[in-house]
C-alpha cells in the first residue's frame, strides 16, 4: 500500500466488509444495509455475508440483498470460523470484520484505511465501538489479564471525548477490525478451535508478537448491540468458552519463562473462579466433614452449571493441547518482541477481573506464591509533585505533570499533587488534589514513587535522606538555574546572586538524591550528566550497572496530544476586531519571557507589513497562570516596542491573559505558522521550548531562532526556517517564505506529519513508564554491605538461558567485540570477588 492521500479514491485499496449470520438475521440485514452505504468507492468495496444459521428462509433474505456476496456453511462454524471463511473468498486487500449486530459510521472504513496507508508497521486498526445509541462506549482499548483473558477497558463508560487519540493496542475488536488481507492469511486468520471468544485477543497477541502494530483509530466508528447474538446462551456455556480460549491464548502466545509462571496459577485461578462463580463448598470433602451415615458420601453432589463450565474448560483445553502445542512452537518461533515488550499493551495485568470475595483471596495468593508482578508489572502508588497551577489555565510545568500523571495512570494508581494556591476541579483517570506543605509527608508516605518538579523537594526533608525507601524520580526538564540568568537581570546584583545560588542548591539536592532523572533533550542530557559528575554520582557501582548511564537519566522530551486538534470554539479569527479571514496570521504560542527575543520579531513584522498589510502577529499569552511567577520587564519592553513603531492593533496583537489548555487548538488552527525567537546565550543552549511542540501538533510551519534543541530539530527535519539570533531581516524574509511560499509550506508540513508521532505523550514519556514497571533505588544509594534482598542461585537452566539471552544483546549492540569486551569485565569482577573472598576468610 503507497502511503497517499486517503482521499484519493482512484488509489484506495479494495475493501473486503466481513460479517458473519447466526440466529440475527434481521440484524444483519441492518448492518449489511449500513455498509453498502459506507463512504467508499463502491469499485473497491466487497460486501460479504457469511451464512452460519442454514435455514433456507433467511438464506434467501440475505441472498437478495444488491451487492452482497452470500457464504453458506452447512454447518456452524462459529465466529472465527466464519470470518475465516469470508476472507478465503474476499478480494480485498483490506478485510474489514465487523459484527452482525453493528452498524458502521459511513466514514468507518475510510478512517481505517487511511491508517494502514500511513503506517506501514500497523499491521490491523481497530476501530471506536460505541453502544447503539452512540452514547457509551463499547471498545476503545483492550487489556489482558496474566492469566489470559482479554478485556474491553472503559467499556460502558460515557463516550466524553478522553479516547478520541489514538493509540496502539494488544488487540482490536473483532466486531470492528481491520487487517491487512495478505498478512491475516499468513497467521492463518482467527485460531477456528476458539470458535468464539477471544480470537480477536489471539490474533491481535500473534500480530504483536511478530512485530506488527494493532492501531486504535478513533474516527473509524461503529455501533454495537452488545452480544445479541448470545441472547439465546447459556452464562455459563459463555463462561465455558471463555475459560477455556484464554488459556490456550496464554500458552499459545506466552513465552517459556513467562509461561512457567503463569500458566500454573492460571489453572489453580481458573478453578477457584468457578466454584466461586458456582458458590460450591470447597470443604465438603474434608475428612472432619464426614456425614454420620457413610452411605451419604455415595449420594450424587449437585454441581452448578457455573462450576462445571470451569471444570470442563480446563478438560477440554487439556484435550486441545497436542495442537495447540503446534500452534504455540510456530509463535514462539516467529515471535520478535518480548513479553516485557508488550506490557504496557496489557494495560492492568495485575487487575482480577471478577469481584467475588474467595476468588480474590485465591488471585492474590496465588500471584504472592508465583511471583507474578515480577513478570507483568505491578501496580505501583505514585505520586506526581508540582508547584504549578492545575487550573484550564496551564503553562509548561503543569501540563507536563498532567500528562505525566495521565500516562502512569494506565497502569498504576496515581495523585497529582500541586503545592500551588490554584487548583480547580478536574475530571480525571488520577487523583488531583492541591495540598500544602504541612501535607506533603501523608502523599509521600503513600507512594512507591514520587516524581517531582521545580522546588517541591525542599518541602518534604525525609525524601532528601538517603536512607530513604520511596523510590524517587526527578524532572529536570527546565534547568531553571540558567533561566535565572536572564530573569534576574532587572534586580540588583546580591538578589540576583542570592536567587541563583539558591536555585543551583535546589537542583544539587535532586541530583544527590535522585534515583532517576528526566530531561528534555540530548543536549540537555550531556549537561545534567557533568553535574551528576561533579556531584559524585557517576561512581564504579553506578557505571558498572549501566556504562551509558540511561538507566539513571533519559531524556523524555516534551509531548503533544496523540489526536489532531479539532475547533471547540472561537479562536483568532473574528473574535478579535482587525483579524479576519483575509488575514496571514502568526503565532507567538507561549509566554513573553525574559530569555525570548520577541524585539527582533516585532521589527521582522515592521518590514514585511510594508509589503503585506494583511500580515498579523498574535501573542497567545502575556500574563503567566501561576500566580507565582511575576510578569517580566520582557514584556513590557514587547508591548512598548509594538506601540512605537505602530504595530499595536493593527499588526500585532496581545491576548493579555492565558489561553485555556483545552482551547489552545482554537486559536492554533486559525494560525498560518508559528514562531520563537530568543537571545543567544546558555539558557538557549540548553533549552527546550515546550510550547512550540503545538505548532507541530497543528501542521504549522515553524520559524525559530537558532542555538536551540528545538532549531536542530526544525533544521534537521525540515519543518519550517531557522534564522541567526538578533537578525531582523534573515526573520522578515523566513516569515514571507512560510507565509507565501506554497511549496515550501506543503513540503513542511508533510514532514510535519510525520515527526509529530515521535512527540506523543506516549512515546515521549515510555522511558519514565518503563522505570515505573520495574523501579529501582539508584546504584549507588544501595548500602555497600548489604543489597536488597539475597536472591537465590538459578539453576542451571535458568543460568545458561540467561547467558544465551545476554549474548544475543551483546551481539545486537556491538557485535563479537562487544561480547569480548563484556566477557573481559566479567572475567575481572569474578577474579576481584574471589580474591576479595580469600582476603576475608
Amino acid at each position: 500500500m503507497d502511503v497517499t492521500d486517503p482521499g484519493n479514491s482512484a488509489e484506495l485499496p479494495m475493501v473486503s466488509v466481513i460479517t458473519v449470520n447466526y440466529h440475527g438475521t434481521d440484524s444483519t440485514i441492518t448492518c449489511l444495509n449500513a455498509a453498502r452505504e459506507l463512504d467508499y468507492p463502491p469499485d473497491k468495496l466487497e460486501i460479504i455475508c457469511v451464512d452460519n444459521e442454514t435455514s433456507a428462509e433467511n438464506a434467501e433474505r440475505l441472498g437478495a440483498l444488491h451487492g452482497v456476496k452470500l457464504l453458506t456453511s452447512r454447518e456452524n462454524l462459529g465466529f472465527a470460523g466464519g470470518c475465516n471463511l469470508g476472507a478465503r473468498e474476499a478480494n480485498g486487500t483490506v478485510l474489514a470484520f465487523l459484527n452482525n449486530d453493528a452498524v458502521p459510521d459511513p466514514g468507518w472504513s475510510r478512517a481505517a484505511v487511511g491508517v494502514l496507508r500511513a503506517a506501514p508497521t500497523v499491521g490491523a486498526v481497530a476501530g471506536k465501538v460505541l453502544d447503539w445509541q452512540g452514547r457509551r462506549i463499547d471498545f476503545v482499548d483492550g487489556g489482558l489479564t496474566w492469566f489470559g483473558m482479554g478485556y474491553k477497558r472503559h467499556a460502558g463508560e460515557l463516550d466524553d471525548g478522553s479516547h478520541d487519540g489514538a493509540r496502539d493496542v494488544l488487540f482490536g475488536t473483532g466486531s470492528s477490525l481491520f487487517v491487512r488481507a495478505e498478512l491475516f492469511r499468513a497467521l492463518g486468520g482467527f485460531d477456528e478451535r476458539f470458535f468464539m471468544f477471544y480470537e480477536d485477543v489471539d490474533l491481535g497477541w500473534r500480530l504483536n508478537l511478530r512485530g506488527w502494530r494493532v492501531r486504535y483509530e478513533p474516527t473509524s466508528v461503529a455501533y454495537h448491540r452488545h452480544h445479541e447474538s448470545m441472547a439465546a446462551v447459556s452464562s455459563a456455556r459463555e463462561h465455558y468458552l471463555l475459560e477455556r480460549n484464554a488459556l490456550a491464548a496464554l500458552y499459545k502466545n506466552a513465552s517459556e519463562a513467562t509461561l512457567a509462571r503463569a500458566l500454573p496459577a492460571a489453572l489453580a485461578l481458573s478453578v477457584r473462579r468457578s466454584t466461586a462463580r458456582g458458590e460450591l463448598d470447597p470443604h465438603q470433602l474434608e475428612l472432619d466433614r464426614r456425614p454420620a451415615d457413610p452411605r451419604e458420601d455415595e449420594t450424587p453432589v449437585p454441581v452448578d452449571r457455573q462450576t462445571l463450565a470451569g471444570v470442563l474448560a480446563i478438560d477440554r483445553f487439556v484435550d486441545l493441547l497436542p495442537e495447540f502445542k503446534r500452534a504455540r512452537e510456530v509463535e514462539q518461533r516467529e515471535r520478535v518482541r518480548s513479553d516485557a515488550d508488550l506490557v504496557p499493551l496489557l494495560r492492568k495485568a495485575m487487575e482480577p477481573a471478577y469481584p467475588l470475595p474467595r476468588y480474590l483471596a485465591a488471585h492474590d495468593a496465588l500471584v504472592e506464591a508465583f511471583e507474578l508482578e515480577t513478570v507483568f508489572g505491578g501496580s505501583r502508588r505514585i505520586a506526581v509533585l508540582t508547584g504549578d497551577a492545575i487550573t484550564e489555565r496551564m503553562a509548561g510545568p503543569a501540563i507536563r505533570a498532567w500528562h505525566t500523571a495521565e500516562a502512569l495512570a494506565v497502569e498504576h494508581e496515581v495523585r497529582l499533587i500541586s503545592v500551588n494556591a490554584e487548583v480547580a476541579p478536574v475530571d480525571a483517570d488520577f487523583t488531583v488534589l492541591r495540598a500544602a506543605p504541612r501535607d506533603l509527608p501523608s502523599h509521600v508516605d503513600w507512594a512507591d514513587i514520587v516524581v517531582v518538579q521545580g522546588h517541591v523537594l525542599e518541602m518534604v526533608p525525609a525524601l532528601r535522606r538517603q536512607d530513604s525507601g520511596t523510590i524517587v524520580v526527578c524532572d529536570i526538564y527546565d534547568p531553571m538555574h540558567l533561566e535565572l540568568l536572564e530573569q534576574g537581570r532587572d534586580t540588583d546584583e546580591q538578589r540576583r546572586d542570592a536567587d541563583l545560588r539558591g536555585t543551583t542548591e535546589v537542583l544539587n539536592k535532586q541530583l544527590r538524591r535522585g534515583d532517576f532523572f528526566l530531561c528534555a533533550s540530548q543536549r540537555q542530557r550531556h549537561f545534567w550528566l557533568g553535574h551528576l559528575a561533579a556531584l559524585g554520582r557517576i561512581t564504579p557501582s553506578v557505571y558498572d550497572d549501566d556504562p551509558t548511564m540511561r538507566s539513571m537519566i533519559s531524556v523524555v522530551p516534551f509531548g503533544l496530544p496523540n489526536r489532531p486538534p479539532t475547533r471547540t470554539g472561537p479562536g483568532i479569527r473574528g473574535q478579535r476586531e482587525g483579524i479576519g479571514a483575509e488575514n496571514k496570521i502568526v503565532l507567538w504560542a507561549g509566554g513573553v519571557y525574559s530569555w525570548f527575543d520577541p524585539l527582533t520579531l516585532l521589527h521582522a513584522v515592521h518590514r514585511l507589513s510594508e509589503h503585506h498589510p494583511e500580515l498579523r502577529l498574535f501573542f497567545l499569552g502575556m500574563r503567566h497562570p501561576n500566580p507565582d511567577v511575576p510578569e517580566m520587564g520582557m514584556a513590557d519592553r514587547t508591548r512598548e516596542l509594538s506601540d512605537r513603531l505602530g504595530l499595536t492593533d493593527k499588526h500585532v496583537f496581545f491576548n493579555e491573559t492565558w489561553v485555556p489548555y483545552d482551547q489552545r487548538q482554537n486559536y492554533l488552527l486559525d494560525a498560518d505558522c508559528g514562531v520563537t525567537t530568543h537571545f543567544e546565550h546558555v539558557e538557549t543552549t540548553f533549552a527546550f521550548r515546550t510550547r512550540m511542540l503545538d505548532y507541530l501538533w497543528a501542521g504549522l510551519p515553524v520559524i525559530t531562532t537558532d542555538g536551540d534543541s528545538f532549531a536542530d530539530l526544525v533544521r534537521d527535519e525540515r519543518l519550517g526556517v531557522v534564522v541567526p539570533a538578533e537578525d531582523p531581516q534573515a526573520l522578515a524574509n523566513a516569515l514571507e517564505r512560510v507565509l507565501y511560499d506554497e511549496p515550501f509550506i506543503q513540503g513542511c508540513e508533510e514532514r510535519i506529519a510525520e515527526v509529530r508521532e515521535r512527540f506523543t505523550w506516549e512515546t515521549a514519556l515510555r522511558p519514565l513508564t518503563e522505570f515505573c514497571r520495574d523501579p529501582r533505588p539508584a546504584p549507588d544509594r544501595l548500602p555497600a554491605s548489604a543489597p536488597l534482598t539475597r536472591t537465590p542461585r538459578p539453576s542451571r537452566t535458568a543460568a545458561l538461558r540467561e547467558d544465551v539471552g545476554l549474548l544475543r544483546e551483546y551481539l545486537d549492540q556491538g557485535g563479537i567485540r562487544e561480547v569480548t569486551k563484556r566477557a573481559a569485565g566479567r572475567l575481572r569482577r569474578v577474579a576481584g570477588q574471589r580474591l576479595r573472598g580469600r582476603g576475608n576468610s
